[in-house]
């Protein structure tokens, strides 16, 4: 009897000392895991809010179809590069973001800056022609250590004919009441006449707005650059630390283990005798009967 207490008493410690050799081990291994996962979380995808809208336009020839010549076709699109990128070098791969828009004759239509030294963020939205887009996002992904990029393209040509179908209706419609203008009527409704002018001609105005983004002479794509600062973990543990780490880990989770262990032996102890006293019924039964 006493062998086999020794014996449990040995596995059970053996167990221990098992999973506190897992936990410190543990410990040395995973820093260098959570830091890959840390830096890529504060990368970010180098996506931001930028209510600007840059369009361009292209010229393709549509194929001809049921013996139809081949026509001409407008395309009016939205072309968006987000790039994400981290660096050590802050200051100076700002400077070559900076100068390389010069270089491409771009426009910073957005900027904003966060963060104290060793944690800045910069967030870049550039305006650029698009015959210069593709070598200006390439370039740019040189800088720093590149962590995400893509590139979207949205057809936008059924947008552009419904603002033009839109205020060209309206223009005829303010022609038309124009030409009430110099008629007799009631006060108010000349007054409700010169309302709906006004009315109109605001409307008029906004559609020529958003459709002077589709002009020639506004004609950009966009790149959207987050640039992350980041410096490399130095933080040191001492291994006094990580022992009583993996130890208080370790005494926690294993109690909470062989109480466990102990609640599934009690239930199946519990399960066969009751087992065993069913089956005791059963025949006690069963011999009643033959008497």
């Amino acid at each position: 009897m006493k062998s086999k207490v020794k014996r449990a008493l040995l596995y059970i410690a053996a167990g221990f000392v098992v999973l506190f050799g897992l936990r410190l081990s543990y410990g040395y291994l995973s820093p260098s895991f959570q830091q890959s996962i840390s830096e890529t979380f504060e990368a970010g995808s180098g996506s931001f809010e930028f209510s600007k809208k840059n369009y361009a336009s292209e010229k393709f020839l549509a194929p001809a179809q049921n013996g139809q010549q081949s026509y001409s076709v407008d395309q009016k699109y939205e072309k968006v590069a987000s790039v994400s990128s981290r660096t050590q070098a802050f200051d100076q791969d700002q400077g070559r973001v900076r100068s390389l828009t010069e270089q491409h004759h771009a426009l910073v239509e957005y900027e904003q800056s966060s963060g104290l030294q060793g944690r800045r963020h910069l967030e870049l939205a550039i305006g650029i022609v698009p015959a210069e887009f593709d070598n200006a996002v390439e370039e740019i992904g040189h800088i720093g250590k590149l962590s995400s990029i893509q590139v979207d393209k949205t057809d936008r040509t059924r947008e552009y004919r419904d603002l033009r179908a839109k205020q060209a209706s309206l223009e005829k419609t303010r022609e038309s009441l124009m030409s009430l203008k110099g008629r007799a009527g009631k006060i108010d409704e000349l007054m409700n006449l010169e309302d709906r002018l006004l009315d109109i001609e605001g409307q008029i105005q906004a559609l020529g707005v958003s459709l002077g983004e589709f002009s020639q002479e506004n004609e950009f794509c966009t790149i959207k650059l987050t640039l992350q600062e980041f410096t490399p973990g130095t933080t040191h543990i001492s291994f006094l630390h990580r022992v009583r780490v993996a130890l208080q880990w370790t005494v926690t989770y294993y109690l909470t283990l062989l109480f466990m262990l102990l609640i599934a032996t009690l239930l199946a102890i519990a399960a066969t005798a009751l087992l065993e006293k069913l089956r005791w019924i059963s025949v006690t039964t069963e011999l009643k009967n033959q008497a």
